[in-house]
């Protein structure tokens, strides 16, 4: 993924932030994370992580993926990193997506590959393909899609938003 310094990044799902942190050094003190989590516990071990190693740029959301309550047009980044197969509203997601992203923003969609061991991971039977992604990012309107295996385990979507 392109992510820069200075940039706005929604990491939804974002759990205990094994993604959240590295984007948010990534960004650095000019950029912003919102650590997006429908869980409480989640966020609670996330928010220890943060007090432990003092990182300013990282805000937690409490919501639903499908309804962030970030502000429109306020993110750089869309990502989704192995919860696209959780998600019961994919089209919401996306709608969701579109909203908080500013003209050109990207979306990235991480998950688990269904050619991959079942181990780690969720079941094979619960994974998706990436072309399932692929569909859902052309019916919502994203442009430029591209798909790569990230190691052995798993695929990453990427698409644009259309000015």
């Amino acid at each position: 993924m392109a992510v820069r310094s200075g940039q706005t990044v929604a990491d939804v799902g974002a759990g205990t932030g094994y993604f959240s942190l590295p984007l948010a050094e990534t960004v650095g003190l000019q950029g912003k994370v919102y650590a997006v989590d429908a869980q409480n516990e989640m966020l609670a071990l996330l928010r220890q992580k943060l007090d432990e190693s003092a990182i300013p740029n990282v805000e937690l959301i409490h919501a639903e993926a499908g309804n962030t309550t970030l502000p429109r047009c306020s993110c750089d980044l869309f990502f989704a990193a192995n919860v696209w197969h959780e998600f019961e509203d994919r089209g919401a997601v996306l709608k969701e997506a579109v909203r908080v992203l500013k003209a050109g923003g990207q979306i990235a969609i991480l998950d688990w590959r269904t050619d991959a061991p079942p181990e780690p991971g969720p079941p094979v039977a619960h994974r998706l393909h990436s072309s399932n992604a692929v569909d859902a990012l052309r019916s919502g309107g994203f442009q430029n899609i591209t798909v790569a295996y990230a190691g052995l385990y798993s695929w990453l979507v990427q698409g644009e938003i259309k000015q």
